[in-house]
């Protein structure tokens, strides 16, 4: 609890509004992909090929939409944001090893690998002062 409190205290001295922009371009990216999976099951089907036979692969299927589309409203908002970066590791993890896997696509690799990275930031750095998680904290 104590270094979930530092880094907050860090992150909230060293907000600036271009990673508060960053932030909310990562969420609507997530929310855009969910929206996106959830129209277009074909796509979604091929994308899981190579982990079908992996046990719980059916599963995967059920977890990323949801998980894209929820988590990405979370972090546009700031809300939970460290718990909703955290749930896209995953996600983003088989995407990246999907290219390895299955069909290499180079673009998606280098989206992929990016929107890892941006979640690993901000999971370490949470939302930052212009969000509902400080906003609320102070209305304690």
């Amino acid at each position: 609890m104590g270094t979930v409190k530092n880094l907050n205290k860090w992150a909230n001295a060293h907000t600036y509004y271009p990673l508060d922009l960053v932030r909310i371009a990562l969420g609507i990216f997530l929310f855009y992909k969910g929206v996106e999976f959830m129209t277009n099951h074909e796509q979604m089907a091929i994308m899981v090929r190579p982990f079908q036979e992996m046990p719980g692969g059916m599963i995967l299927l059920h977890y990323i939409t949801p998980a894209h589309f929820v988590g990405g409203f979370l972090i546009v908002v700031g809300l939970l944001t460290r718990w909703a970066a955290a749930a896209q590791l995953p996600i983003l993890i088989g995407a990246v090893l999907t290219n390895f896997l299955g069909e290499m696509n180079t673009t998606n690799l280098i989206l992929a690998t990016l929107t890892l990275l941006a979640c690993i930031f901000f999971l370490v750095y949470g939302s930052g002062k212009h969000s509902a998680d400080y906003y609320l904290k102070m209305q304690q």
